[in-house]
């Protein structure tokens, strides 16, 4: 198995590409017990329903941080070499972006965070800047805030890898 050697793996791709199976993965390849920092919110049924799936998949060795707008305190509170999963950075980013609070202050904060991981972590991001331009100027802005923190997140990761039809292509 392999040691809890600091690093950050940063997993992107569309939706249902796989990213979080395949985080989840990695993670398992370090001896338990493993951390999912979430950030979805069930605010209605369908998400709900997702967040079950999730769950479902997790057994007794993973233990649950929900945190949909403050992933900082989570992240400083996991003990050293714990291995870490954040799923997903785009829904975090959507949590911020819809409390009205400072986004750019708020993913470099986080970027910073990150680039100083206490053991294996692997965050999930979904790439939402390969489809249509949005039609509306909220969607715009939160493309281009997710393009920026993605940027920003890949630029300190070890590794980075994107997710096509379930298959991981390396990238960083």
């Amino acid at each position: 198995m392999p040691e809890a050697v600091p690093s950050l793996t940063f997993v992107l791709g569309g939706a249902r590409s796989g990213k979080s199976r395949h985080a989840e993965a990695l993670i398992a390849a370090h001896p338990a017990p493993w951390c999912y920092i979430a950030t979805a919110q069930g605010l209605d049924a369908e998400m709900q329903e997702r967040i079950a799936h999730h769950r479902a998949r997790r057994d007794a060795r993973w233990f649950t941080i929900d945190a949909p707008f403050d992933l900082l305190e989570p992240l400083a509170d996991v003990p050293h070499g714990r291995p870490v999963l954040v799923d997903c950075l785009t829904l975090w980013l959507t949590n911020v972006m819809l409390a009205e609070r400072d986004v750019e202050a708020e993913c470099r904060i986080l970027a910073e965070r990150l680039s100083a991981p206490r053991g294996p972590w692997v965050v999930v991001a979904n790439e939402v800047g390969l489809g249509i331009v949005p039609d509306n100027a909220l969607a715009r802005r939160f493309r281009d805030a997710a393009g920026r923190l993605n940027q920003m997140v890949a630029a300190k990761a070890d590794h980075v890898i994107f997710m096509v039809a379930g298959l991981p292509m390396t990238v960083k």
